[in-house]
């Protein structure tokens, strides 16, 4: 399975089916609408660092694949062809990552898609650090994005943020007591991207190591600790 046009890896667990959140429910619901509406639909998806955005919108480009549709993931922080995005009004579903990052050109790129797909089927969905109104962009396509449906991310708690990171390591067959999480809350970071990378460098270490991860390995391994 791969993604339209662009060579661009996506992490295989990121889903709308382990996406998490009470309040974000709403958004997947939406979200499921989405796929027999046959009228064209911009979403904008607004959240701070770490909120899951990337999440979301890998996993609906994982879920059009798999209903058999064309579909494509594009992160604005990674070099893209100019004029790629122009030329994507064709696609059933378009995942746009951190538009904050659009330069001039890119921007006018969207705001032509945005007025191509309105006589299509295409679905559009976007993230940003904020919501539309508040962007740097502009003014024609941050008025027309404005005009969008636009969510915002939950901020996660932090028992949900253990959920998240306990299906990680599970997927690695590895089981580790939840007071290591409380742990690295109180003395590395609360950011969930941080977390992640975390334990990643974590279960590298014990397998180099050939223990558990334990709070001594977690003093050893990530040399940032308060």
């Amino acid at each position: 399975m791969k993604q339209l046009g662009l060579p661009i890896l996506l992490n295989s667990k990121m889903r709308l089916s382990n996406f998490i959140g009470d309040e974000n429910k709403h958004i997947l619901t939406f979200i499921n609408t989405l796929f027999t509406n046959n009228n064209s639909n911009i979403m904008v998806i607004s959240g701070g660092k770490s909120s899951g955005k990337t999440h979301l919108l890998q996993g609906c480009t994982f879920a059009a694949m798999d209903k058999q549709l064309n579909a494509v993931y594009i992160d604005i922080k990674e070099e893209l062809p100019e004029g790629f995005i122009t030329d994507l009004s064709a696609v059933d579903w378009v995942c746009i990552d951190n538009i904050d990052n659009l330069n001039n050109i890119q921007q006018q790129e969207l705001f032509d898609l945005y007025n191509q797909i309105k006589q299509t089927q295409t679905k559009l969905i976007i993230s940003a650090n904020n919501i539309a109104s508040k962007l740097d962009l502009l003014n024609d396509l941050k008025t027309r994005l404005s005009l969008a449906v636009n969510f915002t991310l939950e901020v996660l708690t932090d028992e949900q943020k253990i959920v998240i990171l306990q299906s990680r390591m599970i997927d690695k067959n590895i089981r580790i007591n939840t007071k290591i999480y409380t742990y690295l809350f109180k003395h590395y970071s609360r950011d969930l991207g941080d977390l992640l990378h975390a334990i990643n460098q974590l279960d590298q270490a014990s397998l180099q190591e050939k223990t558990s991860i334990t709070i001594p390995l977690i003093k050893q391994t990530l040399t940032n600790l308060n």
